[in-house]
């Protein structure tokens, strides 16, 4: 499945265009990798997300073409939330 489609179905992010544009500008990681709006997301793979002055560290659960609100949390896992470090010299 698309980052992008992830992010949206999962509800981390709201909109789809929002994903790709988040995801466009280096605040999302797969695997601790910079990821496209186009990569690939796989189940086991963590997703970093920047929201702000906070990360977010989530796994991935499973993969659906579409859920409903109440179901959208249990697609993945919350592994981290944490604020950006704002002395370590990175981007982000």
């Amino acid at each position: 499945m698309r980052l992008d489609k992830f992010l949206k179905v999962s509800r981390l992010i709201k909109r789809r265009t929002v994903a790709k544009d988040v995801s466009e500008q280096g605040r999302v990681l797969i695997n601790g990798r910079e990821a496209k709006p186009s990569s690939t997301v796989k189940i086991g793979d963590e997703i970093t997300v920047q929201f702000g002055q906070k990360l977010v560290t989530v796994q991935v659960e499973k993969l659906v073409e579409t859920t409903r609100k109440d179901e959208a949390a249990g697609i993945y896992t919350l592994l981290r939330e944490e604020p950006v470090a704002k002395s370590s010299g990175l981007d982000w």
